[in-house]
């Protein structure tokens, strides 16, 4: 089983930039495949980004591709949510959560990390 720490949400302003952390425990974090999800009060969980082992797979939503960069450390167990030109719709709790390779769901998450943009 891993587990899942999330760290670097804030208050910022339209155009400001927040770089998001995930710290993975476990022995088998290359099995996984690592993704950032976001929750806006009265909304569902959606998907924002995800990172494959090698680093080289990569897959974004469109509201955010071209803003966020999704990267990984295996070395140092943890993957992070680079996030830029950061807007007001951008506000949501941020969730790292982690699959296997040979699932179709994401069944670890973290506990999550506020992001709020102010216009």
């Amino acid at each position: 089983q891993v587990q899942l720490v999330e760290s670097g949400g804030g208050l910022v302003q339209t155009g400001d930039s927040l770089r998001l952390s995930c710290a993975a425990s476990g022995r088998t974090f290359g099995l996984y495949v690592m993704a950032w999800f976001r929750q806006a009060p009265g909304k569902e969980r959606e998907f924002v980004a995800s990172i494959w082992g090698s680093g080289g797979i990569t897959d974004y939503a469109d509201s955010v591709k071209g803003r966020f960069t999704i990267s990984r450390d295996n070395a140092k167990n943890t993957f992070d949510l680079q996030m830029n030109s950061l807007k007001p719709e951008d506000t949501a709790i941020y969730y790292c959560g982690a699959r296997l390779y040979t699932s179709d769901q994401y069944n670890f998450w973290g506990q999550g990390t506020q992001v709020t943009v102010s216009s």
